[in-house]
């Protein structure tokens, strides 16, 4: 027994030699790459999408998790382990051909202008005199159309409306639990817009459909004189004086900037769960014991809750249309490059899009209207088709060809797929075909936008995760140091697989001209007590739940997310339509129809009634 532990004694060291100092690390003869054909998807079998595999963290398990990614054992044993277990190692057997696209910005197409089409403002007019949702049917969330109404009969003033809201942020701060949906406001600022489109009314002359409307804007948004925190405790450390370019077209169409709104910090996860001081976590207004999903999360919140019919967001993997879902509202991310994203956190470039989330499709029409343009400011988009609204009103959906790829839609939990099911019924019914389709090489795309926005926030976030670790929450200190394992390597060939993905949504739209799936997977996650004070760590659910968003931050296309039913729990379930670059229109054209699906909206547990 003595001679043989004297011999593994001695072998040890040479083995470790050998490994470290003789043995090729920079990769192997044996090794076999799977060569993929340029602009041909892989044949053969396809299997839905499978669930990713991580405990869920929180506590104590959390902070011993952290600390140990960060050291050079987790770093070199620990995280390459479970990304092998998880596939995020996929793109190193791959070998792709095609030249990568790091920006997924994509040309017009030349279209004829319809000379007698409607013009965006005859429809917002007609969006506006329309009345989507009728009072005898129960509960409707009050939108864009019920305050200008309020304000044209002088039932009601930006001013008094102005009142109200400053009365309920001071509810909602009192309240048990607190909403922390906004988490910064100014009672003067907000008095100020207020009184100005007052008098807008009075003397009959508004700036827009927008004048007096009260709106707010995620966090990582520059909003004077806000502070620019992102979610964080340690940036924006004095208040803003620049305004960030959706920040200042919505100051210009006379809308009332009521806060800046709660987001999970530096957008880095789906849930919303941030615990820090200046934040804490915001509460679902349908169960307050439930996450609102995120990155923007008080967005979601603020409009689910009544205090304001519109709210602007980010989104890089879901931010606006999964807290969207999870809240029972309506959450649009535009085509890459539509909306300007000058003045907010650079955190991705080339995965993230602003957009609206409303209480309604034709209010996230109107306010798209009003913000989709090209800005010198941001260099993406400039070269965009202008953008209408063309077709939203008709009657029918004759003529539409609806894509669905069955196997990637099944899966979901089994009430998101049921109810989802019969959405698609109820398009059909209105005159819509359904085609099926095949959305190629899903699980390359789920790996491939992990590694392009991880890498690029890692990159963006390098001076802060050196000077500010400590100050960051656990979770963030957890996902920065897994973006810490991908190479340039797996940069560029994510953008190769890009290049791939957006051919193949080419040929797919010359056949139909949207796709259809359910929004999230699941419905919206509990909050756990442990969450509110470490924080959580859920890579599994972070996965699933961006399962049905990635397609669209990955290729630059536009994504609707319409509400459409509940769970047996109450929870809202969310429906996605996604269209080709430029195309919104047909997004917003079936999200009307979309809502007439769910014949009852049900009132949330937590709901102000500005206007009352």
């Amino acid at each position: 027994m003595a001679v043989l532990l004297l011999l593994l004694a001695s072998a040890l060291p040479l083995a470790a030699a050998y490994l470290c100092c003789v043995r090729r690390h920079t990769g192997s003869a044996g090794a076999v790459l799977r060569r993929r054909e340029p602009g041909r998807a892989e044949a053969g079998a396809r299997s839905g999408p499978r669930d990713a595999w991580a405990p869920r963290l929180c506590g104590s398990g959390l902070r011993l998790f952290v600390h140990v990614a960060n050291t050079a054992f987790g770093q070199i044993c620990l995280l390459p382990f479970l990304m092998r277990l998880n596939n995020f190692s996929l793109m190193r057997s791959l070998d792709i051909h095609e030249d990568p696209t790091f920006i997924p910005e994509v040309a017009a197409e030349d279209t004829e202008d319809k000379s007698e089409a409607k013009s965006t403002l005859d429809i917002v007019k007609q969006l506006t005199d329309a009345r989507s949702d009728s009072a005898s049917n129960g509960f409707s969330f009050k939108g864009i159309k019920d305050y200008l109404d309020c304000y044209r009969s002088g039932k009601l003033t930006p001013s008094q409306v102005a009142k109200n809201i400053i009365a309920m942020l001071e509810d909602c701060d009192k309240s048990t639990p607190p909403l922390r949906a906004i988490v910064q406001w100014d009672q003067e600022q907000i008095m100020l817009m207020a009184e100005a489109s007052t008098a807008r009314y009075r003397n009959k002359c508004t700036l827009s459909y927008l004048d007096g409307i009260p709106v707010c804007l995620k966090e990582e948004f520059k909003v004077v004189p806000y502070h620019h925190r992102v979610g964080t405790v340690f940036l924006g450390t004095e208040p803003e004086t620049e305004d960030a370019t959706v920040a200042k077209k919505l100051r210009e169409a006379g809308a009332i900037i009521i806060g800046v709104s709660n987001m999970h910090e530096l957008g880095t996860g789906t849930t919303g769960c941030n615990p820090n001081r200046y934040h804490r976590i915001p509460r679902n207004p349908y169960k307050p014991n439930h996450f609102t999903g995120g990155s923007s999360s008080g967005s979601a919140a603020a409009v689910a809750a009544g205090l304001c019919p519109v709210a602007i967001g980010t989104d890089g993997g879901g931010s606006v249309r999964i807290p969207a879902s999870f809240c029972g509202v309506v959450g649009l991310k535009g085509t890459f490059g539509r909306i300007s994203c000058h003045g907010s956190l650079p955190l991705s470039y080339s995965t993230v899009s602003v957009g609206p989330i409303c209480t309604s499709v034709a209010d996230a029409a109107i306010v798209y209207s009003i913000l989709a343009e090209p800005d010198p400011l941001y260099p993406y988009g400039l070269k965009q088709p202008k953008a209408t609204l063309s077709d939203m009103c008709a009657p029918d959906l004759k003529g539409l060809k609806l894509g669905v790829d069955w196997t990637f839609f099944k899966a979901c939990d089994a009430e998101v797929l049921s109810i989802c099911e019969k959405a698609v019924e109820h398009l059909q019914s209105l005159g819509a075909s359904v085609v099926e389709v095949s959305l190629p090489e899903m699980e390359e795309v789920q790996v491939a936008h992990a590694i392009c926005i991880l890498s690029e926030m890692r990159d963006f976030l390098q001076p802060d995760f050196n000077k500010h670790f400590q100050e960051m929450n656990l979770e963030t200190r957890a996902t920065l140091a897994m973006a810490s394992q991908f190479t340039a390597l797996d940069y560029i060939t994510a953008n190769r697989q890009r290049t791939r993905s957006m051919t193949f949504l080419r040929e797919i739209f010359t056949t139909v001209n949207c796709i259809l799936t359910p929004a999230v997977a699941s419905t919206a996650p509990r909050i756990y007590e442990s969450d509110l004070l470490t924080g959580s760590s859920n890579l599994s659910f972070t996965i699933r739940s961006m399962r049905f968003m990635q397609l669209g931050n990955f290729t630059g296309v536009p994504g609707l997310v319409v509400p459409v039913g509940y769970s047996t729990a109450g929870l809202p379930i969310g429906f996605q339509v996604m269209a080709k670059w430029w195309d919104e229109a047909v997004l917003l054209r079936i999200g009307l129809k979309l809502e007439q699906f769910r014949n009852q909206t049900k009132k949330p547990s937590i709901y102000y009634d500005i206007l009352a």
